[in-house]
């Protein structure tokens, strides 16, 4: 007769308090930040503070920043070095640092001096870069992101959008100047004389904003795109004081033909104006036309690239400006903004385990990212430069 075998479900062991088990993320190492001096004559502006670097500083990081790279934004040395940053006399110094963080996107020969695998964070301006930047940046082997495809949470285009609301403002507050200097009319409105009369071509950020400081001025604004939901957007922001349109070439030229001032703000993907020659032609003399998406495609047809040296041009008595970065006009402010939202980011780096899980294993960030370890990984740039894609989720695993 076989005896039966007796089992005992838990052990005395296992029936203690046992301590509680958390996933413990692993803490990077930090990381040193190089600043360098933005080469291109037209920007003032630059990504950190020195309030900012001294937060990072805090923090444990190391900031290498070149010479006089913020004097465009009225920040010295000094007050830098104070905070805690690194003062060096060559780009190479700071360009050779394990990220890189720069408002235009670098030249041939700044390149040459990023470290293999650092990364790099700066703007793209794709209608001003060729096929030649990426091939070369890719013998770099870096890994590389740019300032118009950072996502937050919400999948918005974050930093597009703070410095969208900046430029937005700026674009009437000079066109204000410009106004002034042109015909003598001051912007706004004034009890018994007709207010100053606006067109803002596109209802995004830029539009929203330009629109907004021109009520607040006391003009009289009509907005225009294509975009439905844009229009209805704004038509509730600002209680429907502001007549809106889809962009029907009648009705636009119409409102054209008043106007004093024109804000194009609608980035093009295509390579046709919405106002043509024609339309500028029967404008106003002494008007102003602001495009402040020329580098992303021209809205106005009689339209050029200007530069802070030489920052409008008169054509059919009416009068052009064509900055690309108008918010370099405001460098102070713009370098703040943009200080804060890289602090929000830079100051999460140890929950999220190190600069790597940050800036690409964190989604948000990785969107931005279209160069991996010198590989192209964002197709729109793919298909455009004819260049070879490869997806960067099937890199990382």
């Amino acid at each position: 007769m076989s005896k039966s075998k007796i089992f005992t479900p838990f052990s005395e062991q296992e029936l203690m308090p046992q301590e509680e088990k958390l996933e413990v993320i692993k803490k990077g190492k930090k990381f040193s930040i190089g600043i360098p001096k933005e080469s291109c004559e037209n920007e003032r502006r630059i990504c950190i503070t020195p309030d900012g670097v001294q937060v990072l500083v805090d923090h444990g990081h190391e900031i290498i920043m070149e010479s006089f790279a913020g004097k465009g934004s009225f920040f010295t040395d000094l007050q830098y070095a104070n905070a805690g940053a690194k003062i060096v006399k060559e780009a190479r110094i700071a360009f050779c640092q394990d990220l890189v963080l720069k408002i235009n996107p670098p030249t041939a020969e700044e390149i040459d001096f990023l470290k293999e695998n650092s990364f790099l964070v700066s703007a793209l301006q794709i209608n001003l870069t060729d096929t030649y930047y990426f091939k070369k940046l890719a013998e770099k082997k870096v890994n590389a992101m740019a300032f118009e495809f950072i996502v937050d949470k919400y999948n918005q285009l974050s930093l597009v959008r703070l410095i969208g609301e900046i430029a937005g403002t700026a674009s009437i507050l000079y066109a204000a100047e410009l106004l002034s200097l042109s015909n003598g009319t001051m912007m706004g409105g004034i009890t018994g004389v007709r207010p100053t009369e606006i067109v803002v071509v596109g209802a995004g950020i830029v539009g929203e904003f330009a629109t907004k400081a021109a009520v607040g001025l006391g003009a009289s604004v009509k907005v225009f795109d294509n975009s439905l939901s844009k229009l209805r957007r704004l038509n509730t922001l600002l209680d429907g004081r502001v007549p809106t349109s889809i962009i029907e070439p009648k009705e636009l030229q119409k409102s054209l033909r008043r106007a004093d001032v024109v804000i194009a703000a609608l980035p093009r993907l295509s390579r046709t104006p919405i106002i043509t020659e024609e339309m500028v032609l029967k404008m106003k003399k002494g008007s102003v036309i602001i495009d402040i998406a020329i580098d992303n495609g021209k809205v106005v047809e009689t339209s050029e690239l200007t530069t802070m040296e030489d920052p409008f041009f008169v054509k059919h008595d009416v009068v052009h400006c064509g900055l690309p970065n108008i918010t370099s006009r405001m460098p102070r402010t713009t370098t703040k903004a943009i200080s804060n939202f890289f602090l929000s980011y830079l100051l999460n780096y140890d929950e999220e385990g190190g600069l790597e899980n940050m800036m690409i294993y964190n989604e948000n960030m990785k969107q931005s990212l279209y160069m991996y370890k010198g590989r192209h990984t964002k197709k729109s740039i793919c298909d455009r430069f004819q260049l070879p894609y490869h997806d960067i989720n099937l890199l990382l695993f």
